[in-house]
This record gives structure tokens, C-alpha cells and sequence, in this order.
């Protein structure tokens, strides 16, 4: 599907020589580019401090292209040429900001473009605030044409830096041309969630606490910190993973119907649902880091073994939360979320598990084993949703069993889009729904910020295994268990 973008925009990506932008950003703009997306075709400006020329980072964006496998390779050398610039900067001084605004005006002159820009930043977050002063005392807030802003994760680390942050970018961008990106929404399960809920009649209606007895979330990592322990040790997994990835589909799962398929329209029911929350107690969180185990079938360190990791380091490496929505659609109902690094298998699924039948008249029988009907909703490492629900099994005896209908979109699609691919598609459309909003970023942080503060100590798990045992307990104390399936 075109992209309704007059004429070609420019993409100027802050921190291009890193590796978001090598992994992940490249290869994405380059599918865009060449599969046609873009009327008018697609057009990139990298910026970073390196010294380099255009000819080295058309050299750095060949050598990550190559492992995609997207594309005709024979071509890779003339798109770089033809679409990629580079240059230098200098933050440091207001003349290095108004060098980057000549700099785009020249490229932008020399492609013929006309001034439509998205300026990206794959940046670590402590460098978003300086970065935001520098493109609005440049007066790159604003040009000839659309100007949108892109934020990578994390923003802010507590609710005062988030509070912080959103007033600096407020200043020089309004919060229409602001995208706060998080990869997890791109994903076509997260997306379908409201095409499943709000489009299947059958499903919508026993969504809610009449019916849906409890909601697990889980994102489990095999890998460790894998050459980001500086990073990790000065973030853990609740800012890293649940005050955003679990956070955003646990609004997706609770939200209600929205009243339009708008963006403002669909964030404003996620905002509704984050304000539902109950306080968190100390009682309904278990903080766990990984020791030494197996993992992939051979031997891994503990976390505090990790090179760049400190020995007596404390920064948790698993969370687990129960959490209760506090509104009539859920009211009741416990929301069980939980990740970590070094679990078994890498994971993402949110189940959700229905009531049993009050009264069954199976009940009798010895053979009867209660197992509630629920939904799994994939998103790793197979996108796709599973239903489990109860059988007979052939024969006199009133034997039941469970079974499941089974769906997998690459089964039915072939390969799905890149997560990315979406989002930034959806950038050059203008549309912010899959986009966090400032008081989405707010109400989040509100509700973590005292289970930061009141933060008790972790404890050590077996690498390889699922956390700590105290995990199982927060829910086994409602009367359930963990979905490992």
C-alpha cells in the first residue's frame, strides 16, 4: 500500500553509526525504499560524531545490508550511493546545529525534496534532552514541510525525568509531530489484538471479569546481557521491559472500545486503563537476577559474573507483578506479568484464561479433569494465537480432553513485516496509534515509580530456568498457576 506522503521525505537518523541503526534501521528504510512504499522514493541523512565522509558510511550500510536478505544485492552499492548521506556533528556548540540545518537544506537541494523530514533518535536516552534543545534553537522543529520527531526507549528512568523530558520536548515540538516508539507495538499480534477483540462479537463479549478468570503476560529472554551490561546495570528489567513492553500490551488487553479507530481515540482508553491500576504493594512484586546455570545447553556465568557488570550488583534481572484494574470491565481479576533473561526459551504471550462452567455435570466422573478454556496470544517466536477449549474423546467413557484450534499468521500469510517496518511506515503516514503518547508515558511511570523506591532485595535463580520460586507462589496464593505452554 503507498504511503500518502507528498513527494520524498528525508529521514535524518541521529546515532547512524550505531547499532539500532545498522541491525534494524537500515535494512527497514531500505525494504521501504525499494519495495516502492514511498511515492517519490525515500531519502537518508545519518548524523553522528564519527568523522566520517559519505563514501565511509555508505561502506558501514553495505556491510549491514548484506545479511538482509530482502532485496536484489547487486543493487545495494548504487542505493547507497544515490540515498545516503552523512554528517559530523558537533553538539557541543550552537554552530554545530546551525552546520546540521545547512547540511539538510543542502541535501534536501540536491534530491529535489521538499522539506517533508523525520529526524530519529537512535540514541541512548541521556543524550534525548540536549539533542531536542539543539533541533529546536536550530529551528529544525519546523520546515518547509512535516517535521515528526522519533524517540527511542527508554523515556525518562523514573516519572520526574519522563515529566522532565516530555516538557523539553514540548518546547520546541508540538505532541502531534512527537513519536514515542516502542518495537513490541509493531508486532502484527499486538495489532490484531484490537482487530480480535473488537471485531469478533463472540470474543468481546466474555471479555471481562464475568468470564475471564485471570491474564498472564510474559516476556522471557534466554540470552543474558549479551555486551549491554553497562546499560542493563543501570536499568533492570522493570524500567528496561515492563514499565513499556508489558505496559503497552497489558493496556491492549484491558482497554475498552474505543469510540473510533483513531489514534488519540485508541490511546486514550490505554491512558484510561493505566489510571484503573491499584497502588502495587511490596507483596504483589518479586524482583529475581539469574546466577550461574545452563542455558542453550551449555554452561552460562551468573549475572554479577558478567563482564562489565559489578560483583555485588543488585539490579534485577527478572520481575514479576500482580496487578489489579480497578474498573467494572475487570474488577476482580488478576493480571499476572513477569520477564526475565536466562528463562528457558525466548517467549512472548499474553494467556488469557476463562472461568470454568459453575456447574458441570461431569463432575462425577473420575475421569473429569478441569481445564478452564483460554486464548494464548503469541508474539514470539511465532506470531499467531492458539484457543484451547474441551473435547470428548471418542469411545463409551465420558472421557474429556483439551485441544486447541491453532492459528500462525506466516502459515497463512507467509512472512509477516518487520515490527519496525510498520512503525516507521506509520511515521511517514502520520499516524500515532501505535505511538506512546506524553500521559500514557506519565501514568506509567506514576504507577512504577513507588515499587522503584520501595524495591526489596532479588533473588538468585538458576540461569535456565523460570525465576525464583517465589514467582510461582504471587500466583499460586490467588489459586492459579504460570501458563508454560
Amino acid at each position: 500500500m503507498s504511503v500518502p506522503v507528498a513527494g520524498s521525505p528525508l529521514f535524518v537518523v541521529f546515532g547512524a553509526t550505531g547499532d539500532l541503526m545498522g541491525r534494524k534501521l537500515l535494512p527497514v528504510l531500505h525494504a521501504i525504499d525499494t519495495e516502492g512504499k514511498i511515492p517519490g522514493g525515500l531519502h537518508v541523512l545519518g548524523v553522528a560524531r564519527k568523522p566520517w565522509a559519505d563514501a565511509a558510511f555508505c561502506s558501514f550500510a553495505e556491510e549491514n545490508l548484506q545479511r538482509e536478505p530482502r532485496g536484489d544485492p547487486s543493487t545495494l552499492v548504487a542505493w547507497c550511493r544515490d540515498h545516503l548521506r552523512y554528517h559530523q556533528l558537533d553538539e557541543s556548540t550552537s554552530s554545530g546545529w546551525m552546520a546540521l540545518r545547512d547540511r539538510i537544506l543542502a541535501v534536501e537541494r540536491e534530491w529535489g525534496l521538499d522539506g517533508n523530514r523525520v529526524l530519529y533518535l537512535a540514541l541512548p536516552s541521556e543524550a534525548f534532552p540536549s539533542v531536542v534543545e539543539g533541533l529546536g534553537k536550530a529551528g529544525l522543529a519546523e520546515g518547509p514541510g512535516w517535521t515528526r520527531l522519533v524517540i527511542e526507549k527508554p523515556f525518562g528512568t523514573d516519572l520526574a525525568s519522563a515529566q522532565a523530558l516530555n516538557a523539553t520536548v514540548h518546547r520546541h515540538f508540538e505532541e502531534k509531530q512527537v513519536y514515542r516508539i516502542d518495537h513490541y507495538l509493531g508486532k502484527e499480534t499486538v495489532q490484531n489484538l484490537l482487530v480480535f477483540r473488537f471485531a469478533n462479537m463472540f470474543i468481546e463479549s466474555l471479555w471481562n471479569q464475568r468470564f475471564v478468570e485471570h491474564v498472564q503476560i510474559t516476556v522471557a529472554e534466554s540470552l543474558g546481557v549479551e555486551g549491554r551490561a553497562e546499560y542493563y546495570d543501570a536499568t533492570g528489567a522493570l524500567r528496561d521491559m515492563v514499565q513499556n513492553h508489558l505496559t503497552q500490551l497489558l493496556t491492549l488487553i484491558a482497554m475498552e472500545v474505543p469510540p473510533t479507530f483513531g489514534d488519540n481515540a485508541v490511546r486514550d482508553e490505554k491512558v484510561k486503563v493505566l489510571r484503573s491500576i491499584e497502588p502495587i504493594q511490596p507483596s504483589d512484586v518479586v524482583f529475581g537476577q539469574y546466577g550461574e546455570g545452563e542455558s542453550g545447553g551449555k554452561k552460562v556465568p551468573a549475572y554479577r559474573a558478567e563482564p562489565g557488570v559489578a560483583s555485588g550488583s543488585t539490579t534485577e534481572t527478572f520481575v514479576a507483578l500482580r496487578l489489579r484494574v480497578s474498573n467494572w470491565r475487570w474488577h476482580g481479576v488478576p493480571f499476572f506479568l513477569r520477564t526475565g533473561k536466562r528463562m528457558p526459551a525466548k517467549s512472548t504471550r499474553i494467556v488469557v484464561t476463562f472461568r470454568a462452567p459453575p456447574i458441570s455435570f461431569f463432575r462425577s466422573e473420575t475421569i473429569y479433569e478441569r481445564n478452564p478454556d483460554r486464548v494464548t496470544i503469541i508474539l514470539q517466536p511465532e506470531e499467531g494465537f492458539d484457543l484451547a477449549f474441551e473435547i470428548k474423546v471418542p469411545g463409551h467413557a465420558n472421557r474429556t480432553q483439551t485441544h486447541k484450534m491453532h492459528f500462525r499468521y506466516a502459515e497463512v500469510f507467509g512472512p509477516v513485516a518487520d515490527a519496525y517496518e510498520t512503525l516507521l511506515l506509520d511515521v511517514l503516514r502520520g499516524d500515532q496509534t501505535l505511538f506512546v503518547r506524553a500521559d500514557e508515558v506519565e501514568e506509567s511511570w506514576r504507577l512504577f515509580d513507588p515499587v522503584l523506591r520501595s524495591r526489596g532485595s532479588v533473588t538468585v535463580y538458576p540461569a535456565g530456568t523460570l525465576g525464583p520460586p517465589s514467582a510461582a507462589k504471587l500466583v499460586e496464593e490467588t489459586g492459579h498457576e504460570w501458563s508454560e505452554e
